[in-house]
């Protein structure tokens, strides 16, 4: 972030009597003057945000309380070590944990460390669970924005709404989830889409830039073709997750049968074959059903028993290919491959 940009917002928390903006602001400056050597400085800032007690405003709904109602918090509770990940990004999304946890040794030496991530691929296959495990593994809020609360229906309403949301975000250390990113971030060179899209796209691309390396930005999408080219050189780290393969799944399904209170009587890799090409999350629900089943069956029903009836269940349901045949530019041998 600019040191004109930090000395701003060092002015707003002021006057706006917003403690933990001041807070992160000075912290950054201290940061800022420390990686220039000028400790003695960066010592009597210390010492003054120490000293100075901020008392907010008696008229106080502040800025960031209104921005506060476009974001949903909440308590992160996926961590990296239990999701199964593509190697390359497992590997750096731990690059972008270890800068994190060593900014002030980046920032040192004149660098920040990485803080906007992309991720694509179809739905169900991790990319909400890694914003999450980010979010864990730095002990950071973890923030999800809702379009609901943040597309308005009048002009500049939306980037008005974007700029208090942005305002908020910068107030602490977070994870700033935007899932479904592509009803946002949509590409500007498009004929069907107005003005205002445009104008709140170019907006969103902005506040993104100036946001600090303490707020990291995850964005995700399953339609990263609809993206617009500029959203693409905004984020350092941009990563794929695809549908797992048939040993991938396996090993996912191995580590929910062992949960189980019974014996599955069927292979990992048995199973997966069975239930074909699906993603995480349809596994984790067919997993969740048998348990259920076998709960309410008040044990008059083996867990063997009841995977042998749900796989044949399973086999009898509607793919979206069936309801609504494959995708324009794909044939149907392509939908099935992938």
């Amino acid at each position: 972030m600019a040191r004109s940009d930090l000395l701003i917002s060092l002015v707003r928390a002021g006057a706006t009597g917003d403690r933990e903006m001041l807070k992160s602001t000075t912290e950054a400056l201290m940061a800022d003057e420390r990686a220039k050597n000028h400790h003695i400085l960066a010592d009597r800032l210390q010492r003054a945000l120490n000293a100075v007690a901020v008392t907010p405003p008696t008229s106080s709904t502040h800025v960031s309380q209104v921005g506060k109602d476009t974001i949903l918090e909440s308590q992160p509770r996926q961590r990296l070590e239990d999701l199964i990940l593509p190697m390359p990004v497992a590997q750096q999304i731990r690059q972008l944990v270890e800068e994190q946890h060593r900014a002030d040794l980046l920032r040192a030496h004149g660098m920040q460390p990485r803080h906007r991530v992309l991720l694509s691929g179809p739905p169900g296959n991790g990319k909400t669970s890694v914003a999450e495990a980010i979010a864990e593994a730095l002990s950071v809020q973890f923030f999800t924005v809702r379009y609901d609360a943040l597309v308005g229906s009048f002009l500049g309403e939306t980037n008005t709404r974007l700029a208090r949301l942005f305002d908020y975000a910068r107030t602490v250390p977070c994870v700033l989830f935007f899932d479904e990113f592509d009803a946002i971030g949509k590409e500007r060179g498009d004929s069907h889409e107005t003005g205002e899209i445009k104008r709140v796209v170019s907006f969103l691309l902005m506040q993104i830039d100036q946001l600090p390396s303490y707020v990291v930005t995850v964005a995700a999408t399953n339609h990263a073709e609809l993206l617009d080219r500029a959203v693409w050189r905004r984020f350092q780290l941009r990563l794929a997750l695809p549908q797992p393969s048939r040993d991938v799944l396996a090993a996912f399904l191995d580590r929910q049968l062992e949960a189980w209170p019974e014996k599955a009587g069927m292979s990992a890799t048995a199973l997966a074959t069975k239930l074909g090409h699906i993603s995480f999350a349809e596994a984790r629900e067919f997993c969740q059903t048998v348990r259920r089943r076998h709960i309410l069956s008040l044990a008059n029903m083996s867990l063997r028993d009841i995977l042998r009836e749900q796989v044949e269940l399973w086999s009898t349901r509607t793919a979206p290919e069936e309801t609504y045949g494959p995708r324009p530019g794909k044939t149907a041998s392509s939908t099935e491959q992938s």
